[in-house]
């Protein structure tokens, strides 16, 4: 069984929206913590934004403050990410990422977390 599915990518142009959304068949407390990262071709996976389930505190990266939005349903363990104001920079493949705790800046490090989904491509044109 995928411990993590996706969907949601897509293309779009400048200025649109697009929300992704990944479930979880993991049971507690593995997927405790749930968070977007992004590759971009030839770059590093970043961290996007993360959300701790069970107590909701949020994390976001500075560049998509303002503009995405992450968001939960415990009952059907799966989280959202709303992209709205995208930008021809947002174009990356996105992966959903899993772990059972993180804390402060621990939270934002790829490191910590233990399962990832497949990625989906979201392209932003201009």
């Amino acid at each position: 069984q995928v411990p993590l599915v996706e969907s949601g990518g897509g293309l779009v142009q400048a200025g649109g929206s697009l929300r992704l959304s990944c479930t979880a068949s993991l049971r507690a407390p593995y997927s405790n913590v749930m968070a977007y990262f992004r590759q971009a071709p030839g770059k590093e996976r970043e961290f996007v934004s993360a959300i701790v389930r069970t107590d909701g505190r949020l994390y976001y990266a500075d560049s998509v403050k303002g503009r995405f939005t992450i968001s939960k349903d415990n009952p059907k363990n799966t989280i959202y990410l709303q992209m709205n104001d995208l930008k021809p920079e947002d174009t990356s493949v996105y992966y959903c990422a899993a772990t059972s705790a993180c804390s402060g800046y621990g939270c934002y490090r790829k490191v910590i977390y233990n399962h990832w989904g497949q990625g989906t491509q979201v392209t932003v044109s201009a």
